[in-house]
């Protein structure tokens, strides 16, 4: 069980103080409600481009690493399609420190050219090595468009093309900063060996002042249902043809994210899961397999991807993966197969908790998915899943009319 104590400052800001005597250093996570679905489909990559820019100075701090490391700190942050998440560790005593740094860059950025400038060609050079001259680095960039025809989701956090970033002005940096970096669309979330006292004095003291930014609720058009299968070959220098099959399902807060959480486990987690067994170690027509969910907060997609061996055509790699999605909907899950993934989550869930910045971050997560609360849920949510739900489940998402395919062909 994550305890936790929350209070709401004025501007809006959501404050939750997770407490752990256990341990001599604190975390500080700020979760700012915007991701690469809040972009222009014009203007796509900002929120990435924010995450480079939040690490460029802000209003009265030039450095923000600089302070956080002479107090013995470390930070990072990452950006998805649904959020910004920016976080902190560093030794209790120096908590504050956390505080005046992530209070001043939600103030206000710096907002020089030489920033901007900085970090534009950071994240151009980034688009160029890790999905334009890396091997499969590509494939979310042909891969969403073919499955999203209306909703963001069809752009990847990187954005669409390049040129999005490269003509970025201030203009348009500084409206969208203002727009989503405010105390009334962010979660902060502290923990360590402190108390709510110092915590609510801490939070009013560096973040009272900032004024809220304004009504932000989105209202984005949801991406209208599929009904025919559609299909996608390309040609690459990849060291093998690989297959990419995507099937939509429901979003973050529904049941099917757990129902097909623990499908896609019984068919690829570990090496005596089915498509390793079936599909390496048997008929050796992968190199690699994987299946997985992409956990989306508005349309959730269950994948399968695979690296091909020399030889097997893309019409045997997607009929052998098919009959392997056909057995989950056919036929009954053996009870032993259920319990196995269900015993690797719960092993993998306790072990990840026992890290403060995973409860912390957590914690975040779920206070914008509806309440912090639902963070205590998770293993109840999987216990009571049951083989025929899996099944139903698997009946329900594996049509072909439901199927996106992108094939990437080797070139010889």
């Amino acid at each position: 069980m994550i305890t936790f104590e929350r209070f709401t400052l004025e501007n809006g800001l959501k404050v939750i103080f997770h407490r752990d005597e256990t341990t001599p250093m604190a975390v500080v996570n700020i979760l700012y409600n915007v991701g690469a679905r809040d972009e222009d489909p014009n203007r796509t990559g900002f929120a990435h481009l924010f995450e480079h820019l939040m690490f460029g100075g802000s209003k009265n701090i030039e450095s923000f690493d600089n302070p956080l490391q002479l107090a013995g700190g470390e930070c990072n942050a990452f950006t998805n399609n649904d959020i910004t998440n920016y976080y902190d560790i560093l030794p209790v005593q120096n908590l504050e420190t956390a505080f005046w740094l992530e209070s001043d860059r939600m103030l206000e950025l710096a907002f020089t050219d030489k920033s901007l400038e900085v970090q534009r060609n950071v994240v151009i050079e980034e688009f160029k090595q890790r999905y334009l001259n890396q091997p499969y680095g590509d494939v979310w960039l042909l891969f969403r468009p073919l499955i999203y025809k209306q909703h963001p989701y069809q752009w990847a956090t990187i954005g669409k093309e390049i040129s999005h970033i490269e003509q970025a002005v201030m203009e348009d940096v500084k409206s969208f900063f203002f727009k989503y970096y405010g105390p009334d669309n962010a979660i902060l979330v502290v923990g360590g060996n402190t108390t709510l006292d110092h915590v609510k004095e801490l939070a009013q003291k560096w973040f009272g002042s900032i004024p809220a930014r304004g009504d932000n609720k989105r209202n984005l058009a949801p991406e209208p249902p599929q009904h025919e299968e559609r299909e996608l070959r390309v040609e690459r220098e990849v060291p093998s043809s690989a297959i990419y099959m995507a099937f939509r399902m429901g979003h973050r807060m529904t049941k099917e994210h757990y129902l097909g959480d623990l499908a896609s486990d019984i068919l690829s987690r570990g090496k005596s899961s089915r498509l390793y067994h079936a599909l390496i170690a048997e008929k050796k027509l992968f190199s690699s397999i994987s299946a997985y969910i992409s956990g989306g907060w508005e349309d959730g997609l269950f994948l399968v991807s695979g690296n091909m061996n020399e030889g097997i055509s893309f019409e045997t790699a997607k009929e052998e993966i098919w009959n392997q999605l056909m057995m989950m909907a056919d036929e009954k899950i053996e009870a032993n197969e259920l319990i196995k993934v269900k015993n690797k989550f719960k092993t993998s869930k306790v072990f990840s908790e026992q890290s403060l910045m995973n409860r912390v971050m957590n914690i975040a997560f779920f206070e914008l998915l509806g309440k912090a609360e639902l963070v205590n849920d998770e293993l109840n949510k999987y216990d009571a899943i049951t083989a025929d739900e899996i099944q139903h489940f698997c009946k329900s998402v594996f049509r072909k009319e439901n199927l996106s395919t992108l094939m990437i062909t080797a070139k010889k």
